[in-house]
């Protein structure tokens, strides 16, 4: 494959893959997977756009992005941290992706405590993950190397990170509590919240403002709360299966955490219709349920405006910004199918 001038070991240290590898994939030899190739395709692509970028006298960054998440919401930031790349100044900024849909504690602590050597170069890292003590101790080790941490969307408390960005989660917990109770009044009815994780931070705090907004303008509601299933389809389905066999009176959805297909799927094969079905991010599989009816409310926050700020917290932190690196939780916006961002077409 044609990868111009750069040189094998930066492309590896891009892709995160050894230079024998590269070398299988440049000159088309066996032995390289195909995650392997797309990674290093992916490498030369952001090699080439970081050239065209490049001033006298800029200097040059490499972040890493680390996320546990469903791949659907991986890949929506993906897309929007790439979109961001281009915009940061003064510096040309390229980005490494380490994505994963779950794993334990130990697979981010590889990942974390690899970031920034056997040669490859890191100045800074966007974080989602659990809000576990032994990340923070990774964060911290990662700080004392000099490697400043900004943790995005869901935030690692007790650790050294610079700054945390993203939602306002126990403000979007209380709009969805809101949200309930305005759209139910006083039909009857248990209100299903489910988690991806309870171990994710952001995703105890929307349950918390949910259930203590909830408390004072609905105290009778009943809260069932599923969790621990990544926010992936299949787990998702399990766990509402096995609610659904016990009890059917789900009057309100507010899906804090994915898997919403699963979840509408299992409900519609019992036959339990929610009147309210709240989801939580514009990823390609909420955008299509919203359209289609099947979700009634989106909580959305810009993603691409999080990770510029993210970002640009990361130069302050090289001293390439003026300022210290400083915490934003941003509002969260209530999308229905007719106020969809421009971006994502038409609304209905």
């Amino acid at each position: 494959m044609p990868h111009g001038p750069h040189r094998h070991e930066d492309i590896a240290s891009q892709a995160g893959v050894s230079v024998a590898t590269v070398d299988r994939v440049v000159h088309g030899r066996p032995g390289a997977s195909a995650r392997a190739v797309r990674a290093v395709e992916r490498a030369v692509l952001e090699l080439d756009r970081q050239l065209t970028q490049v001033r006298l006298g800029v200097r040059s960054l490499v972040l890493d992005l680390v996320m546990q998440a469903p791949k659907r919401f991986s890949e929506a930031v993906s897309e929007a941290l790439e979109a961001e790349l281009p915009g940061l100044h003064p510096a040309t900024v390229r980005a490494r992706f380490h994505l994963r849909e779950s794993g334990s504690v130990e697979d981010l602590l590889r990942v974390l405590d690899r970031i920034g050597t056997r040669g490859q170069v890191s100045d800074g890292v966007l974080l989602k993950a659990p809000d576990d003590p032994a990340i923070g101790a990774a964060v911290d080790r990662l700080a004392a190397r000099g490697i400043p941490v900004v943790t995005f969307v869901t935030d690692v408390r007790e650790s050294a990170r610079v700054a945390y960005l993203g939602p306002d989660n126990a403000g979007a917990g209380a709009t969805a509590a809101y949200l309930v109770r305005q759209w139910l009044g006083a039909e009857p009815g248990a209100c299903l919240v489910t988690l991806s994780r309870s171990a994710f931070y952001g995703e105890r705090e929307r349950l918390d403002g949910f259930c203590e907004a909830l408390a004072r303008t609905d105290p009778d509601r009943d809260v069932v709360v599923l969790a621990d299933a990544d926010g992936l389809d299949l787990g998702m389905s399990g766990l509402v299966r096995e609610l659904l066999a016990g009890r059917r009176d789900i009057a309100a959805v507010y899906s804090a955490g994915g898997g919403n297909r699963a979840i509408a799927a299992e409900l519609a094969a019992a036959g339990v219709l929610p009147r309210l079905h709240l989801g939580h991010d514009l990823d390609a599989d909420n955008v299509g349920l919203l359209r289609d009816g099947t979700l009634h409310a989106v909580l959305h926050h810009d993603l691409r405006a999080d990770l510029g700020r993210a970002s640009r917290q990361l130069l302050r932190a090289h001293n390439l910004l003026p300022g210290a690196p400083t915490s934003f939780a941003a509002p969260v916006q209530v999308v229905t199918p007719h106020n969809l961002p421009p971006r994502l077409g038409p609304s209905t």
